[in-house]
């Protein structure tokens, strides 16, 4: 009787329908939850709506979904509308989530410019309305799945992080794993078969209802140029609460296959790391993989950007790994390139705006940029670029200030004696060289960078 439901699940799940972060993490070492990677059984689930609609996840999901704040969808509809919204048609939705009915919108396309010069990511962004429903769907599907999923896995998970990712990676090496296979999936969001993704939720799902509703998430299509434009059966939009459970899903399958041959591995989303002893072996898994992904996934391995090499002669997740006798965590140069490309936008003399809102948006910057990159364990780099800031704002107050006696009279008033302050005034080294000068170091020491909040990269 079990297996004939679970048939019936699954032919429901490939019909055609038509047009965030957790507490506790498991150490590393011990036993998956999932044990011999079995799936959640059945029972339980055929009134998960119930679950979804109960009034403190809904509630939940709308804090959550408000805190995210982002952009309008199609309707235009903000964040700031959603609640007054619901509190006028929250019991239709409702009813309509509860009885099968309820039918998104179209997603908006946005594009947003990656590291790589004229690359952009495309994402589809719901309307506010239907990215609540997806973070109370979220909210109730991720507890049931997520300790189901493979150790190794790190992207969009409870508990989980880049870091930790980046951190197993460099244990993997320091273990005398010096060669990885380095996978990344090509446009992995736009290929992913609805059909197939269907069948593995309906592993996991036994209310129709839901799973109509995730199979209607998927179809919903994009809205361009006024016109909505059909899913063609593949693709999970980057830009909605639920699709990165439903990418770890797809990808579990990839977990499970490494997982059986015994591999050192570590994914995030669709970057996977697979480690090896030596270049042969490399070369083997690389092309065992490539097959098992054509073949069984049905998706495509980006050959421009995968490869067998050494760990140092890689990126990962913004980090890379040095060589010599003690192996450290450092920044990747696409990394600091962009990183070094925004702060040049940021601190660019011919803004006309003024020094003090300059530093106020780029302590902002650096504030978000640290709480990532400070993980790096080289800090020579980052007290390099703490000066190489500091002489690009000290050029900024020099352009502005334009005349010597306006330049003579800010330098005596950052401490200067009128002397001094009066030969730099008069200099005729142009402003970046001026910026390096002893007396705009002296006018704009560190201490006077601390105290108008500019952040150090590197602690002092």
């Amino acid at each position: 009787m079990g297996d004939d439901r679970q048939t019936i699940q699954l032919e429901l799940a490939l019909e055609a329908e038509g047009t965030g972060e957790a507490s506790t993490l498991r150490p590393q070492g011990a036993e998956s939850p999932r044990a011999a990677h079995g799936h959640e059984s059945l029972a339980g689930t055929e009134r998960l709506m119930e679950e979804i609609c109960d009034r403190e996840n809904v509630k939940k999901a709308l804090k959550r979904v408000r805190s995210n704040r982002g952009s309008p969808g199609v309707d235009g509809m903000t964040v700031d509308a959603l609640p007054g919204y619901l509190e006028e048609h929250g019991p239709e939705i409702e009813r309509q989530l509860l009885n099968g009915s309820y039918r998104p919108r179209p997603l908006k396309r946005v594009e947003i410019p990656k590291a790589q010069a004229g690359a952009v990511r495309r994402l589809g962004i719901p309307c506010v309305l239907d990215r609540w429903v997806q973070q109370a769907v979220l909210q109730v599907l991720q507890p049931r799945w997520d300790p189901t999923f493979s150790e190794h896995s790190y992207g969009f998970r409870p508990g989980r992080s880049a870091h930790q990712a980046v951190a197993q990676a460099q244990r993997y090496i320091a273990e005398g794993y010096g060669i990885v296979v380095d996978i990344d999936l090509e446009k992995f969001f736009d290929r992913v078969n609805h059909d197939r993704l269907m069948g593995r939720v309906a592993k996991r799902v036994a209310d129709k209802r839901l799973l109509r509703l995730i199979r209607a998430f998927l179809n919903a299509g994009l809205m361009e140029n006024g016109l909505a434009g059909s899913s063609a059966g593949q693709g999970v939009p980057q830009g909605g609460p639920l699709s990165p459970l439903l990418s770890n899903l797809v990808l579990d399958d990839l977990d499970r296959e490494l997982e059986r041959r015994g591999h050192r591995f570590v994914r995030y989303a669709d970057d996977s790391n697979v480690y090896v002893r030596s270049e042969r072996a490399g070369h083997r898994v690389m092309k065992s993989l490539r097959d098992f992904i054509t073949s069984k996934l049905q998706l495509q391995v980006n050959e421009s950007k995968s490869a067998v090499a050494r760990p140092q002669e890689r990126s990962f997740l913004g980090f890379r790994f040095t060589s010599g006798r003690r192996l450290k965590r450092a920044i990747a140069p696409s990394a600091l390139q962009t990183f070094k490309k925004r702060v040049r936008q940021l601190t660019r003399r011919s803004r006309g705006i003024k020094f003090e809102w300059t530093v106020k948006q780029l302590a902002n910057y650096l504030r978000g940029w640290l709480a990532y990159f400070s993980f790096c364990e080289t800090l020579s780099v980052l007290r390099d670029l703490d000066s190489w800031i500091r002489r690009r704002l000290r050029s900024v107050a020099w352009k502005q200030w334009k005349t010597f006696q306006r330049r003579r009279r800010g330098l005596q008033r950052h401490g200067l004696g009128e002397r001094e302050a009066a030969m730099a005034a008069y200099c005729a080294q142009g402003v970046w060289r001026m910026a390096n000068s002893q007396p705009l170091k002296l006018a704009f020491p560190n201490a006077f960078f601390d105290s108008i909040g500019l952040p150090r990269l590197a602690a002092p």
